[in-house]
């Protein structure tokens, strides 16, 4: 069970070689020259430094066939090849040796007499997928459930019909390809084909490949010896035995082809292949992820608040020894084992269908494409774990902002006692950290950050099992009254007393949380925060956090125009990917067929989420920005310097947006490079399309520079280096618009955004903070700082939840009724803080009307967390 990484990109990579290759062939570095070789790959055996091949391996992408031929096979006279083959079925060693003339080749039989041709048809392809899936970093085992053997021709197959390219079978997309050696046996002995049994053996490999979406290229045809046969004719009056028969004599072949992956984008202007059938309507080109219902959740909480621990749990399904066993899985470093503390982010993925838990403790489940299995058409819930030590706080703020989750689980320790979680049970790992200072109520930091960034909100109390009563009701009147501040409303869900199971999710539990949720304000996620209790060892309150993954409801599915409508902003690209992580695939991964003086491509995997739009492998990207020579670093000079204090600008924030400097596409050369997008995955699961608000992984190939002239591109093609990705950027494909008139995206140098939150107008001219912006973390100057005005329409007025006395134990001694607080419902125009902010390191992307946090350097409560939230309202390139 590998859960380090999302994606998975650090497991070494298939490697599938040719066996006509030498091993100072298949052992050559990137880039390094293979001997030359013959035009079209044709020639005679004599040109290769070898009688056989080695023998067939079992296991692996490389098969040997003497023949794929559907029909049986001419009877020989005379072969200079073989007269027994190893490992075949077509002939055999005759009984009796003097009975052998010299050099003959039985043939026998392709196949038994009760076998059709379409039996063996199905038999050669199922074959051929298995060889196939030989080669994909990930498959799903012999556990996955519904394995359908894909749709083949009819037995009245006509030899000459057009063949149609059908979709890729699920799970190929990521396969490196498959090898065939035809007229070749097990032990690797050369038989060889006749011309036209050659070429119909193709014919079915091609048929067999289209039936998986798979393309068919012959590397290599060698000739390795002649043969003789005897083929009867029309017998006339008079003619002897002899004259009665014709000899024919041609040499005999074996062909090496590769069978990959069709990946190329098929639409219905060019829906068909070079065989394609025109009576056929095309095949649907979306070729997505199991099931859409995919939800996105990340842990927040304070240190040693048991989040890991939780996570643990709930993707296991192994409950805790009190001392953190369930998260081992999880960490990542050495000093995360020994100390407890997490410094990275590390995620999961859970499945629901039908009521039913998916994760490793399942049957048949051993990798997350198993996961996507069972799950079908349930819901998947993809959840990140981020550190909650000060030290670590950008990692979780870039786990907060850049990976955009739908909901956001804060984790609080219910034994807390609003108390500093200790750390003097830490070990010597967790001291070089340095101490949390006492005044830093960490609690009290991640509840008003996870409030204030305006995400959907659920609070998860965590180790119930140590909490006294006056503890938790303690940690629950903090937490209440800090919601209720924020103008939202806390509904605890109850617990199902005597339920504890982890695996099944009782109608009881799907019931209690469809009361706590169809108590929200409409679609207004933000106007409620359910609470849960859980004990990751004793399992109290994990059944209902599964029923509420289950449940959460999911935002709409996010478009081009959701901060900024059109008509203020029409220039944005149709599709748009920010990267939050990145991975190099190794040249060394292709497929070594070649024996041409060629260099497989280098290929980048980077991985993020789908802002807008849908990506298909096939399509033409952008992606930067990268530094351009055409903007040289540019010190802050004197006039940057805007004047301190308060300006009054009376302009409402939308005015700025319709501002005529604010430029949407940009023409500067060198700052995006286009490439080919030549996989996907959407959670590891290898798809053809992913779709928009999904996370993901996209494979792509850059292209050749144009601005070289023939004669520097062809002495730089050895050495070209691929362009250094960075997190931050996007992958985009460009408007229409953009095609059209030659532009690309633009690039900021520097934004404008408007905070509504009034610790926004400490924050002085030249002084230096963080910003966080979808995938985007980076330094920037406060330049200017300006008052506006702003109307805001989302207080309603609170509902006060009673307490349950008995709930979890609680006494009747316990009164929570008036922790309350009453929000006005009045529309109120308040004022807001303009800030102009300057990018100090390097140009980024950003979009108008996005979210943006900024972080002070001199953090005020000093637990890093002190985020201000606003929007970004101006770009300035």
């Amino acid at each position: 069970m590998s859960v380090s990484s999302v994606f998975g990109f650090k497991e070494s990579l298939v490697r599938v070689a040719s066996p006509w290759l030498g091993p100072a062939d298949t052992d050559r570095s990137p880039g390094q020259a293979l001997p030359p070789k013959r035009p079209n790959g044709r020639g005679p055996l004599a040109d290769y430094s070898l009688t056989k091949l080695e023998p067939e391996p079992q296991d692996g992408s490389i098969e040997y066939k003497l023949h794929l031929l559907l029909r049986p096979r001419r009877k020989y006279e005379r072969t200079s090849t073989a007269t027994w083959i190893s490992g075949s079925t077509q002939s055999r060693p005759p009984p009796d040796p003097t009975s052998l003339r010299a050099g003959p080749m039985a043939s026998g039989s392709s196949h038994s007499s009760a076998q059709t041709r379409q039996d063996r048809l199905e038999h050669l392809t199922t074959q051929l997928l298995w060889r196939l899936q030989q080669s994909c970093p990930y498959h799903a085992g012999s556990a996955a459930p519904n394995l359908v053997v894909p749709r083949l021709p009819d037995e009245s197959l006509d030899s000459n019909a057009p063949i149609r390219l059908e979709r890729v079978f699920p799970g190929l997309e990521a396969s490196r390809g498959a090898l065939y050696e035809i007229g070749v046996a097990d032990d690797g002995t050369l038989v060889g084909l006749t011309k036209d049994e050659l070429e119909e053996s193709l014919r079915t490999l091609r048929i067999m490949a289209a039936s998986l979406g798979c393309s068919v290229k012959i590397l290599r045809t060698v000739s390795v010896g002649e043969c003789e046969w005897i083929d009867p004719i029309s017998a006339e009056e008079g003619q002897t035995p002899s004259e009665r028969t014709v000899r024919h004599q041609a040499k005999l072949w074996v062909a090496e082809a590769r069978v990959t992956p069709d990946l190329r984008p098929r639409d219905t202007e060019q829906p068909l292949t070079k065989e394609a059938s025109p009576s056929e309507p095309p095949q649907s080109t979306n070729q997505g992820p199991l099931t859409a219902n995919q939800l996105r959740v990340t842990l927040t909480g304070p240190t040693t608040s048991g989040k890991s621990t939780l996570l643990g749990t709930l993707s296991t399904g192994v409950l805790d020894n009190g001392r953190g066993t369930s998260r081992l899985s999880l960490l990542k470093h050495l000093h995360e084992v020994t100390s407890g503390i997490t410094s990275s982010i590390a995620q999961e993925l859970v499945g629901y269908n039908d009521g039913e838990v998916i994760n490793y403790s399942s049957r048949g489940v051993e990798s997350w494409i198993d996961i996507h299995d069972f799950t079908r058409a349930g819901r998947l819930a993809y959840i990140l774990d981020t550190p909650g030590h000060p030290k670590f706080c950008r990692t979780t703020l870039r786990s907060l902002v850049g990976w955009a989750p739908h909901w956001t689980l804060l984790c609080i320790a219910a034994d807390s006692s609003l108390s500093t979680p200790s750390v003097d049970a830490m070990s010597s790992p967790a001291e070089a950290l340095g101490p949390v200072d006492p005044q830093i109520d960490l609690i009290f930091a991640h509840l008003e950050m996870c409030l204030r960034l305006r995400v959907p909100l659920v609070v998860v109390l965590t180790k119930l099992d140590l909490a006294s009563r006056r503890d938790l009701v303690a940690t629950l009147s903090k937490v209440l009254t800090k919601i209720k501040e924020r103008g939202r409303t806390p509904h605890i869900v109850k617990e199902i007393a005597g339920d504890n199971n982890t695996e099944q999710l009782s109608s009881a539990k799907v019931e209690e949380v469809k009361r706590v949720l169809g108590l929200f304000h409409g679609d207004d996620d933000l106007s409620s925060v359910p609470i849960v209790l859980t004990s990751a060892v004793d399992g109290r309150g994990i059944g209902l956090l599964h029923a509420l993954l289950q449940n959460l409801p999911l935002p709409p599915t996010p478009t081009s125009h959701d901060y900024i409508g059109a008509a203020l902003n029409p220039e944005q690209p149709a599709c748009l990917f920010h990267i939050e992580d990145k991975y190099s695939l190794p040249a060394s991964s292709g497929l070594i067929t070649s024996d041409a003086d060629q260099q497989t491509d280098h290929g980048t995997v980077v991985a993020g989420h789908l802002r807008f739009g849908n990506m298909s492998i096939g399509d033409k990207v952008v992606v930067g920005p990268f530094p351009s020579e055409e903007l040289p670093s540019r010190d802050p000079t004197p006039e940057d310097a805007v004047s301190g204090g308060y300006g009054l600008s009376v302009s409402p924030e939308m005015t700025r947006i319709t501002a005529n400097n604010v430029v949407s596409a940009s023409t500067i050369k060198g700052e995006w490079h286009t490439a080919t997008i030549v996989s996907l995955r959407n959670l590891r699961l290898p798809i053809h399309t992913l779709e928009a608000g999904q996370v993901g992984s996209i494979g792509i190939v850059f292209d050749k520079p144009t601005h070289l002239n023939p004669a520097d591109a062809e002495f730089h093609a050895g050495d070209m280096p691929t362009p250094k990705i960075r997190k931050g950027m996007v992958v985009a494909v460009p408007s229409q618009h953009m095609v059209a008139t030659g532009l690309s995206l633009q690039a900021a140098s520097g934004l404008t955004a408007v905070f509504r939150d009034s610790t926004a107008s400490s924050l002085t001219v030249g002084s230096f903070v963080s910003v966080y912006t979808a995938s985007v973390k980076t330094s920037a100057r406060v330049v200017r700082i300006s008052k506006t005005m702003y109307e805001d329409d989302n207080s309603s007025e609170l509902a006060t939840e009673d307490i349950d006395d008995t709930f979890f134990g609680l006494s009747d001694e316990t009164d929570l009724k008036n922790v309350h607080a009453v929000v006005s419902t009045q529309s109120i125009e308040e004022n807001g803080t303009e800030v102009q902010l300057e990018l100090l390191s390097t140009r980024e992307w950003v979009e108008l009307g996005s979210p943006i946090v900024i972080l002070e350097g001199r953090d005020r409560d000093r637990s890093g967390l002190g985020v201000i939230v606003g929007k970004v309202v101006e770009i300035t390139e």
